[in-house]
């Protein structure tokens, strides 16, 4: 048998080039670029999907951040409220005494318990409804003086200080130097007990029924003692001495003194 002509080909094989590509080769999908290409892809996509996910939260941060404004910087730390300061300095001050203004002549009435005694109209008007509602408790209130101008109180001061042989500061105790008596504002007061005129301007008027009712009662007319037992103000004992703090204008003017604690004077 002739062998020459087997060629370990199909007997039908052609000149196509296709012929030379194995059949299991040229049927068969190539897989091996897919197994390449599928990790890389999700590679690719998780690394955009991190980088749109970091525009989108900086995109978010920008716009809910809080904008570094002056309205937005750190407020100061909190401290306590100031104490309250007198617009007086402690260097106006004479002896232990406050520098105050005479009242005008036209702010000065003359109170009907005493015709020679003047007060401002406010003051004059509550000092009145006092006296009308001690009387009716069966109190005398009589007042002794009133507004004292600069000269009066001049003549006081140095006049009645050096009949008495005393030096100006053991004259403060008994009277303001002038200029720097509550008198000069037309809102103080001295009262006495008319039941017992020996205690006029001394300090024994604390035990008089006067003084008693002046305690419980006058705040409701607006007035205050001036210089009680141990006052900041170093002034000696005044039981008898009242000032009016009725209205705007003067507890202004006296608080403001009293604010301040200047030193007490030795006579």
């Amino acid at each position: 048998m002739n062998k020459a002509g087997f060629s370990g080909r199909p007997q039908n094989s052609s000149n196509d080039l296709g012929d030379d590509i194995p059949v299991a080769v040229r049927d068969t999908p190539d897989a091996t670029p897919k197994i390449w290409l599928q990790p890389r892809i999700i590679f690719i996509g998780g690394v955009a999907g991190f980088v749109l996910l970091a525009s989108i939260s900086s995109f978010l941060f920008f716009v809910t951040a809080p904008k570094k404004t002056v309205d937005s910087q750190p407020l100061p730390a909190t401290s306590p409220p100031a104490t309250p300061t007198a617009s007086n300095n402690s260097s106006d001050t004479v002896l232990g005494h406050f520098p105050y203004p005479e009242a005008p002549e036209s702010e000065l009435v003359t109170i009907s318990a005493n015709r020679g005694i003047r007060m401002r109209k406010s003051a004059a008007q509550k000092f009145e409804e006092m006296v009308t509602a001690a009387r009716s408790a069966g109190v005398i209130l009589v007042p002794i003086s009133g507004f004292r101008s600069v000269k009066d109180q001049e003549q006081l001061f140095f006049g009645v200080g050096a009949q008495r042989n005393q030096t100006p500061a053991e004259r403060a105790a008994l009277s303001a130097p002038p200029g720097h008596s509550e008198h000069h504002t037309g809102y103080a007061v001295d009262i006495g007990d008319g039941s017992v005129p020996a205690t006029n301007l001394q300090t024994n008027f604390d035990n008089t029924k006067a003084y008693r009712w002046l305690q419980a009662n006058a705040p409701r007319f607006g007035f205050e003692i001036s210089f009680p037992k141990d006052n900041a103000q170093g002034v000696s004992y005044e039981p008898w001495h009242w000032r009016f703090v009725g209205d705007r204008n003067s507890l202004e003017m006296f608080y403001k003194a009293r604010n301040l604690k200047p030193a007490k004077i030795s006579p």
